[in-house]
């Protein structure tokens, strides 16, 4: 990622926690707008390594541990298998037994702690799925790991080349994050550092268009979701009701579908970025995928390119932005 904002921006910076910050100024004066994408994703770090070379794991983000056994991982830049008992010895009526994160391990291959630690790997290294993005035959459906939140960090990379011509008031501020998956620390950092005058976040959404779907009636393929409420009493948002109308307005004058969402639970950086400093302006784009926080999330490309054409018409105009009304 900073690779390549650094082709498509006017400054660049990265901070302690590893958040990048691209600049881009358009050519007449305006406000400060940050556009924020996480790039961190869930996974499993490395908890202990024992006097045989299997490797025992915690979570890091919401990870599942129903669909942990035997898949296959990166362990720091190594393959690995998470252990579970062998399919043979699995029949006999019992039906398939709880797994407990803690009585799980990891494979790779090793005889011992000391070759395991010869290869490279030390208690705290990170592991991630091993599940590559692929596209499905004549479709623009994708599936592949982490999708939350690759797709978002793509649409930043194509917003701030969209915006190399500076042809908007203000500055844009391109914010790629980092631990959202642990807390939206990253944000709340980034946010104090950049103080907008408005934030957009983009992220994904959790959606149940399966035949064994059911509550939020949100699809891939759709368009990207407004979610104007999510989250809990201790952790989430209410949209302001100026950056909802605002968002909605300039979906109408594009012509790009939208897709609006009450949701109690699940949130995203939005939850942390408007609470800084004297609170921050926010509004959020989320795009749906099935099957979260699995090494098989699904999504539509065409989400992502309509929520592209969104944020950047809504930016070439934001001349026009002061005349919404707060109430």
């Amino acid at each position: 990622m900073l690779e390549l904002l650094e082709l498509l921006v006017d400054k660049i910076e990265v901070d302690h926690m590893g958040n990048i910050y691209a600049y881009k100024t358009g050519k007449r004066s305006g406000p400060t707008i940050m556009v924020s994408a996480h790039s961190d994703e869930i996974g499993m770090i490395v908890r202990d390594i024992d006097q045989m070379g299997f490797i025992g794991v915690e979570k890091l983000g919401g990870v599942s541990d129903q669909i942990l056994p035997a898949r296959k991982v990166n362990v720091n830049g190594c393959l690995g298998v998470v252990g579970t008992q062998d399919g043979n010895f699995q029949y006999g009526g019992q039906g398939s037994p709880q797994v407990d994160i803690r009585e799980l391990f990891i494979d790779v291959g090793a005889k011992s702690q000391q070759e395991v630690l010869n290869m490279g790997i030390d208690i705290g290294d990170p592991i991630t799925w091993t599940s590559e993005i692929e596209g499905f035959t004549n479709s623009d459906i994708i599936c592949g790991k982490a999708i939350d939140n690759r797709g978002c960090c793509a649409l930043l990379l194509e917003l701030m080349r969209s915006l190399k011509d500076g042809e908007f008031n203000g500055t844009v501020v391109g914010v790629v994050t980092v631990q959202e998956e642990v807390g939206l620390r990253g944000a709340k950092v980034a946010t104090y550092k950049v103080n907008p005058d408005y934030a957009f976040i983009i992220d994904t959404i959790p959606v149940n268009d399966t035949p064994h779907g059911s509550g939020y009636p949100l699809k891939i393929g759709e368009g990207p979701v407004i979610a104007v409420m999510q989250g809990d009493i201790t952790r989430g948002i209410v949209m302001a009701r100026r950056m909802k109308d605002l968002i909605l307005r300039y979906s109408e004058e594009l012509a790009i579908p939208t897709q609006l969402s009450a949701m109690a639970g699940g949130t995203c950086e939005i939850a942390a970025v408007h609470l800084e400093r004297e609170g921050i302006l926010s509004g959020s784009l989320s795009f749906p995928r099935r099957y979260a926080h699995t090494p098989v999330e699904m999504a539509n490309i065409n989400d992502f390119e309509m929520g592209h054409r969104l944020i950047e018409g809504m930016i070439r105009d934001n001349k026009n932005w002061g005349s919404m009304s707060f109430v």
